[in-house]
């Protein structure tokens, strides 16, 4: 299995949660686990996913994360597990 984390930061909104799984869902991109919460006026969430079955390349994927962030004023930053893995690695 090939998993990838999704991070959102945001002012809330309606629907943000709802977004982002939309987009999984087009992409065949399996939510494995996902917390949110909201803390005063902002919402903050992460999502780990499985792309194994994703049906688009994963830098396409990441540039569609990336612009509905930019749509929607969220910074959702998606990144493949080998470079989560090395980015926390002590």
């Amino acid at each position: 299995m090939t998993k990838a984390v999704i991070a959102v930061v945001g002012r809330d909104a309606v629907g943000i949660i709802a977004k982002v799984s939309n987009i999984c869902a087009e992409c065949k991109v399996n939510i494995l686990d996902i917390s949110q919460t909201v803390l005063h006026d902002y919402f903050s969430m992460i999502m780990i996913v499985d792309i194994t079955a994703i049906n688009l390349p994963f830098p396409d994927f990441v540039d569609r994360m990336n612009a509905l962030g930019q749509e929607n004023g969220l910074q959702i930053h998606t990144m493949h597990e080998n470079i989560f893995n090395s980015m926390h690695r002590i």
